[in-house]
């Protein structure tokens, strides 16, 4: 059984920072993906920033250039760092994992989210 585990969130200043992190716990065979999505209240849930096991990386159009995808392999732990932090990005934060639970068999794992509210 395999959880995501997410930490970091909270109330920051426009113009502030803020650092994600999301861990995969439990057994598994590997970790083919992983991503952070956000959920703003009455919309819908959007990708973020991904980092792929091809160490390519994709960001919203809306946050490139102030957030930075990162990861440590040896941690199984994926992270965001956030800067010029703006009101518009207050929403829920997602950690999501494409896991292979077997060699053969993957599957979609998503962390519990963590608010992150930007305002003055």
């Amino acid at each position: 059984q395999v959880r995501l585990v997410e930490s970091g969130g909270g109330l920051v200043q426009p113009g502030g920072s803020l650092r994600l992190a999301c861990a995969a716990s439990g057994r598994f065979f590997s970790i083919r993906s992983m991503a952070w999505y956000r959920q703003a209240p009455g919309k819908q849930r959007d990708l973020v920033a991904s980092f792929t096991s091809g160490d390519n990386t994709n960001y919203a159009d809306s946050v490139k250039g102030r957030f930075t995808i990162s990861r440590d392999n040896a941690k199984n732990t994926v992270y965001l760092q956030m800067n010029s932090l703006k009101p518009e990005d207050t929403a829920v934060y997602y950690c999501y994992a494409d896991i292979s639970s077997t060699l053969y068999r993957s599957g979609d794992y998503w962390g519990q989210g963590t608010q992150v509210t930007v305002s003055p």
